[in-house]
């Protein structure tokens, strides 16, 4: 079966933010924990359809039909001494956990479907539900108040990866395994970084693109990751992942992949007001990943 098509940023807090002590079930979920990066992918995907081919449908996968949540506790488990370090970072303690927490990402996102799809779209979903919109956007901000934090452990796109997410990372420390071929499950191109150096990172690049650029676009993505990022503890570790999208990129471009050193070099090019350099870069990335997201029209 292949993966979505969802590229993702992660975070893995050490189990101590959790709670002290965390709660027991986090405990055992923590001990048991086999999903890998792929595995937990094929899970989120089976929880949607098991939630859309269920009788009644229910509106969020991981809830009972009443829209009372299901346990559930799906983790990704990582070792400090996985993640990359700049500067002294301090990573940990172990172990550094990322829960899945897929009900509330849906509820998320169907939020962000109502205020902003089409309008035909949208009142075909209403009609598709049977519930007004008042009573969808509840039920989902009831799922989101169930919520340990205030916020949630993964943020996904579909078909491709937003240029801001590669100035939290440093392009040297890309993990590449191209495996036996596009379906192999262990296929990968992803990053590791400190909390403290993403962080640190992003504040610089979100002031440097508001200060040459202006507050729109890139800068309110960076803004709205920078915001993002202080709801953890300083002593996690973040993830960007290609993820499922490994599967549509042949082994030459994912081999030759620049994208991160890119975004870098964009930076480097607005600090020094390279104005022809900038261009060239940004047609090149956007180039690259517009052929890439324009397979969605053909899905």
């Amino acid at each position: 079966m292949l993966r979505p098509f969802v590229a993702y940023l992660r975070v893995y807090e050490p189990l101590s933010a959790f709670g002290d002590p965390p709660p027991p079930e986090l405990r055992k979920a923590v001990e048991q924990a086999r999903l890998t990066r792929a595995s937990a992918a094929e899970r989120e995907q089976l929880m949607w359809l098991k939630s859309q081919t269920a009788t009644p449908v229910r509106l969020l996968p991981g809830e009972l039909p009443g829209g009372r949540a299901l346990p559930n506790r799906d983790v990704l488990v990582l070792d400090p001494a996985e993640v990359p370090t700049d500067s002294g970072a301090q990573v940990g303690p172990g172990p550094l956990v990322c829960p899945l927490e897929v009900r509330a990402r849906s509820a998320a996102a169907l939020v962000s479907f109502l205020g902003d799809a089409h309008p035909a779209l949208h009142a075909t979903v209403l009609d598709a539900t049977g519930a007004s919109e008042e009573k969808l956007k509840a039920r989902a901000s009831s799922a989101l108040g169930d919520l340990p934090q205030a916020a949630v452990h993964v943020l996904s796109t579909t078909w491709t990866v937003p240029l801001p997410w590669f100035a939290l990372v440093d392009p040297k420390h890309r993990r590449l395994n191209l495996g036996s071929g596009p379906d192999d499950p262990g296929r990968e191109v992803s990053w590791r970084v400190a909390m403290s150096d993403a962080t640190r990172r992003v504040a610089e690049a979100r002031e440097l693109v508001e200060e040459t650029l202006g507050d729109s676009g890139p800068a309110l993505i960076l803004a709205e990751t920078e915001r993002w990022l202080t709801n953890f503890d300083p002593g996690s570790a973040v993830e960007l992942d290609y993820g499922g999208l490994v599967q549509l990129i042949p082994d030459p471009v994912l081999e030759s992949d620049t994208s991160a050193e890119e975004v870098h070099s964009i930076m480097d090019a607005l600090r020094t007001g390279d104005v022809e350099q900038i261009a060239e870069l940004f047609t090149d990335l956007r180039d690259h990943w517009n052929e890439l997201a324009a397979r969605e029209h053909f899905n």
